[in-house]
């Protein structure tokens, strides 16, 4: 198995079957949807015009390109559909790196090559963002073959193996021809991708957003700063940003709508589900920086006769985050606040146990109306994992969540 670099690769002389020589190498051609990293063909430029010569016609790369078949036998270049251009879609772009959760330029792409049965076989190996790619296309043909890699052996290689690449396609078209997706992206914490999307130009992160899934780019666009969370949704249409804000927590994607034009915050709603736009445009009629602007609708509340059993089977179906099954809230039949039980006391207690029985003293809440600077204290003051917001009757509304805590002071900074 040798190795091969794109700069290395574009410009060599090709030849076909007869051993004459027809043209030199333009273009390395990806199919992504049929194979993500082998070179489906060259682009070889010939006095005929470009034309096609599959990898699997090819002998041998050494100093040039040896062909197995006539010039005659390969198909002009002209339809490009499905195909991704290593030279053209590749040098010198931004790409994800997804192992090491940042953004990076491609200098060179660097190939392994495997011969078989007179068949060459020619695969990525990885995208060099270091130096060293970036000298050998700088002096390529300024100084001598031998001098060069010379040079090039002296500088560190800093690569980034093909698997660990995610591609940014701005091209809506192309986008879905190339079936380019983001499931390693997809697999980061919604916070490293957060920290991604912030270093991209404003048509890449719409088109991040645009190949994530609704759940992953909702919890993506949590964390992002409140400026480029707005300016993400308000490059994507209606549709699609209604399909994301759905899958964000309600006090969050209220917080988003709110900094929205009207109309546009109106248009979003309009093609949200009905249980979610409900939610959403509830807690939109709250003042933004009071304990109800601040507060989730997603909790657990249970009758004030429940057992630990009931608070478990509760949390088996809720499907809410992570936090606000801290603490079950307990209500009477008036939806009253009447008592709030800590996780930890209930998997601790016999199935058994009546909830109201682990009630945790004292009970502490806030109106509504509260202000920022008043939960805030509270929090602090009682060391909570989540606070109850109840109205004017003491009927529980929503919880405010160290989440949303830390996200007011953030945007205080």
């Amino acid at each position: 198995m040798s190795t091969l670099s794109l700069s290395e690769l574009l410009g060599l002389t090709v030849y076909d079957c007869t051993g004459h020589a027809v043209g030199r190498v333009r273009e390395a051609a990806l199919v992504p949807q049929e194979d993500r990293s082998r070179v489906a063909a060259l682009i070889v430029k010939t006095g005929g015009g470009n034309r096609i010569l599959p990898c699997g016609c090819i002998s041998v790369i050494n100093g040039g390109v040896r062909a197995s078949t006539p010039a005659s036998d390969w198909s002009a270049s002209s339809a490009t559909e499905g195909q991704f251009f290593l030279s053209r879609d590749l040098l010198d772009q931004q790409v994800i790196d997804v192992y090491g959760r940042k953004v990076v330029r491609v200098n060179d792409v660097d190939f392994y090559q495997e011969s078989s049965q007179n068949r060459l076989t020619l695969k990525i190996e990885g995208v060099d963002v270091g130096a060293r790619g970036a000298v050998r296309r700088l002096l390529k043909g300024v100084v001598p073959f031998g001098a060069l890699r010379l040079l090039l052996q002296r500088i560190p290689p800093r690569e980034i193996p093909w698997e660990f690449v995610d591609l940014i396609e701005t091209d809506p078209a192309r986008r879905v021809k190339l079936k380019i997706s983001h499931e390693r992206l997809a697999r980061l914490h919604p916070a490293d991708i957060a920290d991604i999307v912030e270093e991209l130009a404003p048509n890449e992160r719409e088109a991040v957003f645009e190949t994530l899934d609704e759940e992953v780019a909702a919890g993506a666009l949590e964390e992002l700063e409140p400026k480029v969370q707005k300016a993400v949704v308000e490059s994507l249409d209606s549709e699609r940003a209604a399909d994301i804000v759905e899958e964000m927590e309600p006090d969050a994607a209220a917080d988003l709508l709110a900094d929205l034009p009207d109309d546009r915050t109106e248009e979003i709603l309009v093609q949200m589900q009905p249980q979610e736009r409900r939610e959403v445009s509830e807690l939109l009629e709250f003042g933004e920086h009071t304990a109800a602007g601040r507060m989730t609708t997603e909790y657990i509340a249970l009758p004030v006769a429940a057992t630990a059993h009931d608070a478990i089977e509760a949390m088996r179906s809720f499907d809410g985050r992570m936090e606000s099954m801290s603490t079950i809230f307990l209500v009477d039949s008036r939806s009253t606040l009447a008592g709030t039980v800590p996780l930890a006391k209930i998997a601790m207690a016999h199935q058994d146990t009546p909830l109201l029985a682990l009630h945790k003293e004292p009970l502490i809440y806030c109106r509504v109306d509260a202000k920022e600077k008043e939960f805030a204290e509270l929090f602090d003051k009682y060391n909570l994992l989540t606070l109850p917001v109840v109205d004017e009757t003491n009927m529980l509304v929503g919880v405010i969540t160290p989440d949303d805590v830390i996200n007011m002071l953030r945007a205080k900074l």
